[in-house]
């Protein structure tokens, strides 16, 4: 069968192409992508190329599919999984196999799997390592977020604490306490404020500050307060661009000192910032990945030995929160859409994913089958002005406050130029 993918080459090096898929093993499985979700980690993998940790050395020679945040639908099962899977299943992957302590990666470090490609074929590790999940939702664009949501329940179950006296740690936010999500209402950061508000552990207290007036209106409109005090919680936007002293006056809006702060950007005033706020066994969980490998931060060693305030950081989540996702999704308790800003086809993969350090905004979704420009959500409206199908897209948004939805999704499928 053939297949249409963007693979990596080589640093920088990025081809769309047609080719042929081998005939599948009994260990294997053949499947049809749907759509996937661009992330910097794919940037990082593109610009780095053989020297990613992930990405082999011979990737000139075999070149790797890149995309790991897919979905889509099974359409051949090889024997040896044939009780298990089925064909017209539909399913998402957990990427970190961690096969025999591997790095190996879908999206990362295979010739025939990864998320921008119409037709892929999952190895037997994949199964093996039970990171072939199920996924039945009306959409497909959900599933394809199953894993960065992943990533943010997985920073709240990294955090721990202590009790003084005993070494035992008890992992999780501290439920009732005080909890600040710095620079968060960029599209992870509403991510983690809608899981805050709706999973099984939560705070008293949420802060979330931000310098961006526009985002936090947006954040708020999104998730309101009404709808975390409904949750028992006492949910407040701050921004902090003018306030000298931010740290007490958020200390004294909270009513005290913090029992878990994220910080969801890579800038050292902000983690700094995020120290002052820890109290006695305050943890702070550093989510935003740098680029840079010799980033660093001064941190307060005298609170740590005293006050037993302490750091950690997560890259990815596991195949649990993966699951915890895909679970509250089908609950209705997490909105995803709130991750994407922009969609396009996989004509628009070598270029968006080279410059998706300057591209403005949130989750760039794509739909593999199709061709389309990247285009922002937001701009479908004036587009709309002198094309019916921006017309359409922009109304069906326009239903959810601007949002990506199953009702949008259908119609792009439906009267899309595709991609065979």
């Amino acid at each position: 069968m053939k297949t249409t993918a963007v693979r990596l080459y080589g640093k920088n090096d990025l081809r769309m192409e047609t080719f042929e898929l081998p005939e599948i093993k009994e260990t294997e499985i053949l499947a049809k992508v749907v759509c996937d979700s661009l992330c910097m980690s794919s940037y990082k993998a593109a610009v780095q190329g053989a020297d990613h940790k992930r990405v082999h050395d011979d990737v000139a020679e075999k070149p790797i599919i890149i995309g790991h945040e897919l979905c889509g639908e099974l359409v051949k099962v090889g024997a040896k999984w044939a009780d298990k899977y089925h064909a017209g299943d539909k399913f998402v992957i957990q990427p970190a196999l961690n096969y025999k302590g591997s790095l190996d990666a879908p999206g990362y470090s295979y010739q025939y799997v990864g998320g921008d490609a119409t037709y892929i074929i999952l190895p037997e590790e994949v199964m093996l390592m039970n990171c072939l999940l199920d996924y039945n939702d009306d959409s497909w664009f959900c599933g394809s977020l199953t894993e960065p949501l992943s990533c943010v329940i997985g920073a709240f179950h990294a955090n721990y604490h202590t009790k003084r006296g005993s070494y035992e740690h008890t992992m999780g936010i501290k439920e009732g306490g005080r909890m600040a999500i710095l620079a968060g209402v960029g599209p992870m950061g509403l991510a983690a404020i809608d899981y805050i508000i709706h999973c099984n552990r939560k705070p008293a207290t949420l802060i979330v500050t931000d310098i961006d007036s526009a985002r936090l209106d947006r954040a708020a409109e999104i998730l309101p307060v009404e709808e975390a005090a409904k949750n028992g919680i006492d949910l407040k936007y701050v921004n902090t661009r003018d306030i000298e002293n931010s740290e007490d006056y958020l200390k004294e809006l909270a009513g005290g000192d913090f029992d878990d702060v994220f910080v969801f950007a890579p800038v050292a005033s902000v983690i700094e910032s995020g120290d002052k706020l820890l109290g006695q066994d305050g943890c702070l969980n550093f989510f935003a990945g740098p680029t840079n490998p010799q980033f660093s931060a001064p941190f307060n060693f005298y609170n740590v030995h005293y006050a037993s305030t302490h750091i950690v950081g997560t890259s990815g989540g596991n195949t649990d929160d993966m699951i915890e996702s895909i679970e509250m999704i089908k609950e209705g308790l997490l909105t995803p859409s709130i991750l994407v800003t922009h969609i396009g086809g996989l004509d628009c993969v070598k270029d968006t994913t080279l410059n998706l350090p300057h591209i403005p905004g949130g989750k760039k979704l794509i739909y593999t089958g199709i061709s389309m420009p990247l285009t922002a959500i937001a701009d479908f409206e004036e587009l709309g002005k002198n094309d019916p199908f921006f017309a359409e897209l922009a109304r069906l948004v326009s239903e959810t406050k601007g949002l990506w939805n199953a009702k949008a999704e259908k119609y792009l499928l439906e009267n899309s130029k595709t991609i065979e």
